[in-house]
C-alpha cells in the first residue's frame, strides 16, 4: 500500500462499511446481552419452583457465562476459514448463528411444559450465541480495518466498537420498555419471549445489510498473490507471534474491567453498596453507556491523529482517575456529606471507558494479515473467557478488604499496567505501520 493511499480520506465506501458493519454489530451484540436483563424472569420459568433463590440465581448466570465459556471455540473455528477462505463468509455467517438460537429463546417450552429438558435447550442456545459472538466481534475489527486506509484504523475499530456498546444501550432501553409496558406477571406469561423474538429480528436484519458489503481488499490482494496460509493459521499465530498475543490478551484484560465492572456490574454494586435507588442508578448507566458509545468515536479520532499506544496510556490514567472519583463521590454521599451528583460522576466514567476502543486497532496490528483474523481471535477471546468469567468473583472477593473501593482498584490495577503496556508496544504497532496494517508484511 503506498504511502498516498494508507492517508487518504475516508470515502463514501468506506463510510458505508462502517456504518453497515457498527449497525450489524449492535443489532447482533444485544442478541448476546438481552439475556442478562431478564435472568430473574429466566431463572423462575425454566428451573423447578421448589429451587432455592440463591442456587435459581446461580444456575442462570451460569447459563449467562456459558456464553463467554464457549466463545474460544466459535472464535477459533471461524477465524480459521476467515484467514483462508475470506473475511465477508465469515462476519456473515457469525451473525446468522447468533439470530437463529436468539429466535429460539423466545420460543422455548419452559420448565412446566418440559421439565428439565427446558434448562438444557436453553444451555444449548446460550452455547451457540458464545460460538457466534466469539467469531463476530474479532471478525468486525479485522474486516472494517481491512477496508479503511491505513492511517484510519483506529477510527475504524472505533467506529466498530461504538456499535456493540450501543446494543448494550439497545438491550437495555427494550428491558425498560418491557417493564414498563406489562405487569410482573404479563411478563412472566409470555411478554418475556418478546426481546428475543424482536432479537431474532434483528439479527436477520443484519444478514440481510451485510449482503451489501464486499471482501476486504486486504484479503483479496492476498489471495490474488497466494499469500494465504499455507499450514494451519493458529498454529502460525502460537509459533511466531507469541509475544504479540501475550500483550494482546492483557489489553483485552483492561478492556473486560472496563466493560464487566464499570458498566455491567456497577449498577448493581451501588445499590447494595451505597444504598442508591435502582431507577437512579439505572438511568446513570444508561447516560454512561451512551457517553461510552460517543467516547469510542472520538478516541478513535485521537488515536488516528496522535498515535494509539499515547492515547490509550493517557486514557488509562484518565479512567483510573474517574473511577476512583466516581466511587469516592458515592463514598461522600453515603456519609451524608456534599458530593458530585452521580449522573454527573457516572457520564464522565462512561466516557472515560471508552479507550477501551482503541485496544482492537492495536491489537490488529500486532498481526500479519495472513493469520491476523486468527491473532485476534484467539488472544481477544481466550483472554475473556479467563478473566472476563473471572472478573466478577475477584471484585467480590475484593469487597471484603475494601468495602467502598474495590471495584476502583481492580480497574485502577489493570489501566496502570496497560499503560505500561501501551508505552512499551513495538514500534510498528504504535505507529501503525502502513505496510504492516495494510497486511502485506510479516511472517506468516
Amino acid at each position: 500500500m503506498t504511502a498516498a493511499a494508507a492517508d487518504r480520506p475516508l470515502d463514501r465506501a468506506d463510510l458505508r462499511t462502517l456504518g453497515l458493519a457498527a449497525l450489524g454489530g449492535a443489532l447482533e451484540f444485544y442478541d448476546f446481552v438481552i439475556f442478562v436483563f431478564f435472568a430473574v424472569t429466566i431463572g423462575t420459568l425454566f428451573f423447578p419452583p421448589d429451587t432455592p433463590e440463591w442456587l435459581r440465581q446461580l444456575q442462570t448466570y451460569g447459563l449467562f457465562a456459558a456464553g463467554y465459556l464457549a466463545r474460544p471455540i466459535g472464535g477459533i473455528v471461524m477465524a480459521h476459514f476467515g484467514d483462508r477462505i475470506g473475511r465477508k463468509k465469515m462476519f456473515t455467517l457469525s451473525v446468522l448463528l447468533m439470530s437463529l438460537p436468539t429466535l429460539a429463546l423466545g420460543l422455548l417450552p419452559t420448565y412446566a411444559t418440559a421439565g428439565y429438558a427446558a434448562p438444557l435447550m436453553l444451555l444449548v442456545m446460550r452455547l451457540l450465541q458464545g460460538a457466534a459472538i466469539g467469531g463476530e466481534i474479532p471478525g468486525a475489527w479485522v474486516f472494517v480495518s481491512e477496508h479503511v486506509p491505513a492511517r484510519r484504523v483506529g477510527l475504524a475499530c472505533s467506529v466498530l466498537t461504538a456499535g456493540l456498546t450501543a446494543g448494550i444501550l439497545l438491550g437495555s432501553l427494550v428491558a425498560t420498555a418491557i417493564n414498563l409496558s406489562f405487569t410482573p406477571q404479563q411478563i412472566l406469561d409470555l411478554a418475556w419471549r418478546l426481546p428475543f423474538l424482536l432479537g431474532g429480528v434483528f439479527g436477520l436484519l443484519a444478514v440481510w445489510l451485510r449482503r451489501w458489503l464486499h471482501e476486504t481488499p486486504v484479503f483479496e490482494a492476498m489471495r490474488a498473490r497466494q499469500q494465504l496460509s499455507a499450514e494451519l493459521p493458529l498454529k502460525a499465530v502460537l509459533r511466531d507471534h507469541g509475544a504479540a498475543v501475550i500483550r494482546a490478551m492483557l489489553m483485552t484484560w483492561t478492556l473486560t474491567a472496563a466493560i464487566v465492572v464499570v458498566i455491567l456490574m456497577t449498577p448493581t454494586l451501588i445499590q447494595k453498596m451505597f444504598a442508591v435507588p435502582a431507577a437512579e442508578a439505572l438511568l446513570a448507566n444508561s447516560v454512561a453507556t451512551l457517553t461510552l458509545t460517543v467516547g469510542c468515536v472520538l478516541y478513535g479520532l485521537a488515536a488516528d491523529r496522535f498515535g494509539g499506544a499515547r492515547v490509550l496510556a493517557l486514557g488509562c490514567l484518565a479512567l483510573l482517575a474517574s473511577t476512583y472519583a466516581l466511587y469516592h463521590g458515592l463514598t461522600l454521599r453515603s456519609g451524608a456529606q456534599a458530593a458530585p451528583p452521580l449522573l454527573a460522576l457516572y457520564a464522565v466514567t462512561g466516557f472515560c471507558v471508552a479507550i477501551v476502543g482503541v485496544i482492537p486497532s492495536l491489537i490488529v496490528r500486532s498481526f500479519p494479515a495472513p493469520v491476523r483474523f486468527s491473532g485476534l481471535s484467539f488472544s481477544y477471546n481466550l483472554s475473556y473467557a479467563l478473566f472476563g468469567g473471572m472478573t466478577p468473583l475477584m471484585v467480590s472477593l475484593m469487597l471484603k478488604l475494601s468495602p467502598h473501593y474495590a471495584p476502583a482498584h481492580y480497574v485502577g490495577a489493570l489501566c496502570l499496567m496497560c499503560a505500561l503496556l501501551a508505552i512499551t508496544l513495538p514500534r510498528n504497532v504504535m505507529a501503525g505501520d502502513p505496510g504492516r496494517a495494510a497486511g502485506l508484511t510479516g511472517r506468516v
